[in-house]
């Protein structure tokens, strides 16, 4: 009798570890999902309908609406911030693989993820006129971004992937003149060694930072990458300074794949949707020191 509650007890004390390791692990899980939340306050979130379920960009037009762009459509989908809903469907190419948007005046540019550069010129009216341009990027580089700079005169963009070495991802301008980069002279350097990136730093180099858009904020000209990957956001001063770098929590971030200002600086967030609904937030930055 003493042998088998001997026995019983072991039996419960093995229990007892086993649901106090796993309710360790569990917790030591969500608070990694949920670092990064006191970076920032979600101000307003929009969920998307499933045409836009892979959101993979987007740009302010005005009037508190956006044009996103989604993986696979060569399409613009007008977002209306207040509606809550699309407007309206703009085609513009076939299938696709469309990562990167930006609006200059009138016109809009569209990247794929192979470099190639659409141009929608009166992208809002019936007399649009769409045409190609090889910037100069490959399929390696796995091109995701792209962002008009004023302080530039160009589109700006940055590898995902590989760049011409892997210490560094370079931030390229595009004059809408030649509509080419010049892929060996970046403008502006990420350091993957930089001390700012050190918690982060992956054993192979470029996968320390792997950007899934860019944006210049509009009075600063400070300029913002976000990733998708590992949800974070570095801003880089106007000069190309790294000045910080917010961790975003895997919850309100799943997938961040595009980003946008409004004329008066406000921040749009836009995610895939993964395992639930697409989204957009209007994310305010809390002062943080990298």
């Amino acid at each position: 009798m003493k042998r088998a509650n001997l026995y019983v007890g072991l039996f419960v004390a093995v229990l007892l570890a086993v649901g106090i390791i796993g309710f360790s692990r569990v917790n030591k899980a969500n608070a990694k999902i949920a670092d990064g939340m006191d970076n920032y306050t979600i101000a307003e979130t929009w969920e998307l309908p499933v045409e836009l379920n892979e959101i993979s960009g987007m740009v302010w037009v005005g009037n508190n609406t956006l044009a996103c762009i989604q993986d696979e459509d060569g399409k613009l989908f007008i977002y209306d911030l207040t509606d809550k809903a699309i407007s309206e469907e703009i085609p513009f190419a076939g299938k696709g693989d469309y990562e990167g948007i930006a609006l200059y005046k009138d016109d809009m540019y569209v990247m794929q993820s192979d470099g190639l550069l659409f141009e929608i010129k009166n992208w809002n009216t019936t007399n649009k006129i769409v045409s190609t341009h090889k910037t100069g990027f490959q399929d390696a580089n796995n091109m995701e971004s792209l962002a008009y700079s004023a302080l530039d005169s160009s589109l700006l963009t940055i590898p995902k992937d590989r760049d011409s070495k892997d210490d560094f991802k370079g931030i390229y301008t595009i004059p809408l003149s030649s509509k080419k980069a010049d892929t060996n002279t970046p403008a502006y350097k990420i350091e993957m060694n930089a001390k700012a990136l050190k918690i982060y730093r992956d054993k192979k180099l470029y996968k320390t930072f792997n950007p899934s858009e860019i944006a210049v904020h509009p009075i600063t000209n400070d300029i913002y990458v976000v990733e998708g990957q590992h949800p974070k956001l570095l801003i880089l001063d106007a000069n190309g300074t790294l000045k910080t770098v917010y961790k975003l929590d895997e919850i309100n971030f799943p997938q961040p794949e595009g980003m946008t200002f409004s004329e008066e600086g406000d921040l749009y967030i836009s995610n895939e949707a993964v395992n639930g609904t697409a989204s957009i937030h209007l994310v305010e930055l809390k002062v943080t020191k990298s």
